[in-house]
């Protein structure tokens, strides 16, 4: 039977001589089937950045008055939380796998609904339900990428598709903390200081990139924290970008490592004695 490239490299090879009990051989099933899922759920990394990139690139149209801009924030918003949902399935034997999916989808389903309640109304019904919507897609993009360091610390290989789904962690990271502090100003009015360009539909455009400009250490340009709970913000997304970056720097740099020895191993058993 024809093996899929990278499972061999991913379970350690182990000589012919030794006899394997029957507790290891279905370990070392379980292990294959599950990078097998794994090397499957490759392909939907690099269409989960595309739609990462989506929503960043058209806020500022999403942004004019009126409904087409709502609409087109919530197709843009919900074929994120779609995709999310597509590609990052719960691997592993893990206790309440199915009360996690299903909190997961339930958040995402809720939060994709909700984004559809302006466009019906014709404008945000009021300052709270914009807060609460906010907050739900900010706890799903978390819990999202979550998942998604979850998932990449437990790939067999490191590819071009492999670091799609890494950089499209670290996009959602961004729209997670341009999201939430949308949520942070409604309720608490004043907490960033919003430049020349500040008005009520380019809440989230303009917080969006503070967001990305505070995780990349740029510095600040025209959008500030105005007071303690916009300064705890930045505190708290820095630090959050900094270890997402070192931990997925070190999964991948060690599973690329891991990989190279496994083929030298490999490379030793062959060659003739």
């Amino acid at each position: 039977m024809a093996s899929t490239p990278g499972v061999r490299r991913w379970i350690l090879p182990f000589r012919a001589t030794e006899p394997l009990s029957p507790a290891r051989q279905r370990w070392l099933q379980r292990r294959r089937r599950e990078a097998q899922r794994l090397i499957a759920v490759e392909n939907r990394f690099l269409p989960l950045l595309l739609a990462s990139l989506l929503p960043i690139l058209l806020l500022p149209v999403t942004a004019r008055q009126g409904l087409p801009g709502l609409a087109l924030l919530a197709v843009l918003f919900d074929l994120l939380i779609l995709q999310s949902i597509l590609t990052l399935p719960m691997v592993g034997a893990m206790a309440f796998t199915r009360l996690r999916q299903g909190l997961f989808l339930g958040i995402g389903v809720v939060a994709g609904l909700g984004l559809w309640v302006p466009v019906a109304a014709g404008a945000w019904p009021g300052g709270t339900f914009r807060a609460a919507e906010m907050v739900l897609l900010s706890l799903f993009f978390l819990i999202a990428s979550v998942r998604l360091v979850h998932l990449l610390a437990r790939v067999p290989r490191v590819n071009v598709q492999v670091m799609a789904g890494a950089a499209a962690g670290y996009l959602q990271l961004g729209l997670t903390g341009g999201v939430l502090a949308t949520a942070t100003q409604v309720l608490v009015p004043g907490s960033f200081s919003l430049g020349a360009a500040a008005s009520h539909q380019l809440l989230l455009d303009r917080l969006t990139y503070f967001s990305f400009v505070t995780i990349a250490g740029l510095g600040f340009g025209d959008v500030l924290p105005a007071n303690a709970v916009g300064e705890r913000f930045v505190i708290l997304i820095s630090v959050a970008s900094t270890l997402y970056v070192a931990l997925l720097v070190g999964l991948l740099l060690g599973r690329y490592i891991a990989s190279e020895e496994v083929e030298m191993l490999e490379a030793e058993e062959l060659e003739p004695e």
